[in-house]
């Protein structure tokens, strides 16, 4: 999952980096609105975790201005957003969730909430109700982040991991590189030219050739239902 992290205090924020990080999330952290309006309108993020108070203004400038911006391009105004803030009145709640906020989650939390607050927000977007996906006999659990096979756990490295889980997640669509890329990857990573086809075949070898189809020279896809028999 790719994740924008708007939070001006940098102890917090590198906290929250370190520990979302740990799980195989990409995250990308900035204290103001104009620097985090700037990465919304150049990264398809699949979270928002915003601060209210922030160095160059009140977070819910943000989450208005996010909602507002026409569909079809970035920033995507459906991208969703979970306030983190130190303002516990019920008033601000209200008014956070009413401006288009999906959760709200006041400090101190537990990181270990936050993410199962995210992978809910996850689940919800894709009209998911289950926590856990299937396709034919491989079961995927996002919480632990484990795989099995036809009952037998898989291991996979948090890449393949990853790679997997945004397939899945986009099924039956089709994801070109370049989208796989910026859900795996944040600013500062360094990324070799052939590293999700080194993924993918990976995949390919630990949970069969039929999961991951390619469409050559747009992008990776798992189809919706499995083959009979694989």
């Amino acid at each position: 999952m790719r994740v924008l992290v708007v939070e001006d205090d940098k102890g917090i924020a590198e906290g929250l980096a370190a520990h979302l990080g740990r799980t195989g999330h990409a995250v990308d952290c900035l204290p103001a609105i104009a620097t985090a309006w700037s990465a919304l309108c150049s990264e398809p993020y699949d979270v928002v975790l915003l601060d209210l108070g922030l160095e160059d203004g009140d977070g819910t400038v943000l989450l208005r201005r996010l909602r507002e911006a026409p569909g079809g391009r970035l920033p995507d105004p459906a991208t969703p957003v979970l306030i983190m803030t130190a303002r516990d009145q019920v008033a601000s709640r209200i008014e956070g969730l009413d401006l288009g906020a999906d959760d709200y989650l006041t400090k101190p939390f537990d990181p270990d909430e936050l993410a199962a607050r995210m992978r809910a927000l996850r689940r919800r977007l894709a009209g998911r109700a289950q926590p856990t996906l299937r396709h034919g006999d491989i079961e995927i659990d996002p919480a632990a982040r484990t795989v099995s096979r036809a009952g037998r756990p898989v291991d996979l490295s948090a890449r393949e991991f990853s790679v997997l889980l945004a397939l899945m997640e986009a099924r039956p669509h089709v994801l070109s590189r370049p989208q796989i890329e910026a859900k795996l990857y944040n600013f500062d990573s360094v990324l070799e030219s052939n590293a999700i086809e080194v993924h993918v075949h990976k995949l390919r070898r630990k949970l069969g050739d039929t999961l991951v189809r390619t469409v050559r020279g747009v992008g990776y896809y798992v189809p919706a239902e499995p083959e009979p028999g694989a």
